[in-house]
């Protein structure tokens, strides 16, 4: 038993020795191992003969040196860098006096430094050996004294980086085509680790540089074709002024060019006056007719009330809400009745809202005949068309003429004596009427719907008679004039109320 005793102590003792021996030989490893990882400077502190760094020798330098010498050598060259960037069609040009001054070099000198600490334990043996015999070059990039490099690319990538735009139809109303297609643009981002990487790789070989801005460019996926069916004519109406005056034209033209490229948002709302403006000379407008008191007199603007007819019913045909629309006092010979739409500036307007989900556009012309307007937008749903119908309810009868005693003498160069008359106006029958719009459906009658109900008051004839009374013996020629009585109850058709008001409202007096 003690024999085994002694064995036992004898064991442990043997272990202990072995794990000093142990111990102390990863003590003089580590100390080896510090010894041959030193950096690529000799033991005294200073780089090993025949180190350089950007070709310059450093060998017997100290850390701080090296990095003194380096700095300035590298200032003096600063006027020599060059940057060329470039991306597709367009070029960026940097030279190094743009760039604030800066000194990041002293962590690149260190790192050069532990050269010696890249390779394994027998090629940090040879590291010092190597150096000396064939020299090192190491190169340290010169972005390390361009201040600010990453503001001034920053502000390079912000002129190439583009966000995403979708494609769009264009409206251009003047053009041969209505509508064409912008492309829009893919976003286009660039890669700035790449960028820096290879600016920085580039400047360690060069002064000079020229980079290719690496870029992502996510594509636009948007089908063209969908995208130009998207929007169709939805209606077109036309009204003749061929026998208009010249500057009646002018009214009708330059009220209906307001509208022309007009694109309409959704639950946008229009107003006709607030448009065109005020009727003045010094918008351009000029004398015409215009209904004052059932009689038709000169006045500035006259016709424009068939420039807001003519796109009344484009409205109403492409089924665009109208908010208000009020008839004339006597009715316009170029449109059905209850389907004309009188403006004027100071209580009547033609106002209406887009009430589609997608914009409208309107398109509007006039020539020396004829003023048109067309509305553009989403399709109608397949089959589906509009279609208007004026109805005559009945016909108003006018009451005649009125006589009237020119009693302050307004028309004295006419009429003088009792029995001598001078028609002011003719009497004119009134309408009630009323207006439908109707669906079709592949060219079925699926819906109408009444839109308008009007009344046309008829108007009285107004014949003015001479008030002083006849010298004796005078005789009084019979007057030319004959007094109108009040109109029987007659009947007729929308249609032959249409022929009646073209003749006895020619387009040169219409509103």
């Amino acid at each position: 038993m003690k024999k085994e005793k002694k064995v036992k102590k004898h064991k442990k003792g043997k272990g202990f020795a072995w794990f000093i021996g142990v111990s102390a030989l990863s003590v003089a490893l580590l100390l080896c191992c510090q010894f041959f990882f030193a950096e690529a400077i000799s033991g005294n502190g200073k780089f090993y003969e025949n180190t350089k760094i950007n070709g310059m020798d450093v060998g017997g330098m100290t850390v701080a040196e090296a990095e003194n010498v380096i700095l300035t050598d590298m200032l003096e060259k600063r006027s020599d860098i060059e940057i060329e960037l470039y991306c597709k069609d367009k070029t960026w040009q940097l030279n190094g006096t743009d760039f604030e001054v800066s000194n990041k070099i002293q962590p690149m000198v260190k790192e050069v430094a532990k050269f010696g600490r890249t390779g394994n334990f027998f090629q940090n043996l040879l590291s010092e050996k190597e150096i000396k015999e064939n020299g090192k070059d190491f190169n340290i990039s010169y972005s390390s004294i361009l201040g600010n490099l990453d503001e001034k690319i920053n502000d390079i990538v912000g002129e190439v980086e583009q966000e995403a735009r979708s494609a769009s139809l264009v409206f251009q109303p003047d053009a041969e085509e209505t509508f064409c297609i912008d492309k829009g643009n893919n976003a286009v981002l660039v890669n700035r680790d790449k960028l820096s990487n290879d600016l920085e790789q580039a400047l360690l070989k060069s002064r000079k540089v020229r980079l290719e801005i690496p870029i992502i460019e996510i594509e636009n996926d948007v089908n063209l074709e969908e995208l130009k069916q998207s929007v169709v004519k939805r209606s077109e109406f036309s009204t003749s002024y061929a026998k208009s005056s010249a500057d009646r034209k002018n009214n009708v033209r330059r009220a209906i060019e307001s509208f022309n490229g007009m694109i309409v948002q959704p639950n946008q709302t229009v107003s006709f006056n607030e448009t065109t403006g005020a009727r003045t000379l010094e918008n351009g407008y000029k004398d015409a007719h215009i209904i004052v008191g059932g009689v038709y007199v000169d006045g500035v603007g006259g016709g424009v009330c068939q420039a807001s007819t003519t796109l009344y019913n484009a409205l109403i045909l492409a089924d665009v809400e109208v908010l208000s629309v009020n008839h004339h006092s006597l009715p316009a010979s170029y449109v059905p009745l209850s389907f004309d739409a009188m403006v004027s500036g100071d209580y009547s307007d033609l106002v209406f809202k887009n009430n589609l989900e997608t914009p409208i556009y309107i398109k509007t012309s006039a020539d020396d005949t004829d003023v048109k307007v067309e509305i553009y937008g989403e399709k109608f749903d397949d089959g589906v068309t509009i279609k208007r119908r004026a109805e005559l309810v009945k016909i108003l009868p006018h009451s005649g003429d009125k006589v009237v005693s020119d009693s302050k003498g307004e028309y004295s160069n006419k009429i003088l004596y009792k029995g001598e008359y001078y028609r002011l106006k003719y009497p004119r029958e009134g309408y009630e009427s009323k207006g439908y719009i109707q669906y079709y459906k592949n060219g079925e009658l699926v819906e109408e719907k009444e839109i308008r109900h009007d009344f046309y008051q008829p108007q009285n004839g107004v014949v003015m008679e001479g008030v002083e009374d006849p010298v004796d013996g005078m005789t009084i020629p019979a007057s030319d004039v004959k007094i109108i009585k009040p109109q029987k109850v007659t009947s007729a058709s929308e249609q032959a109320v249409r022929t009646k008001l073209e003749k006895t409202n020619p387009s040169e007096f219409n509103p």
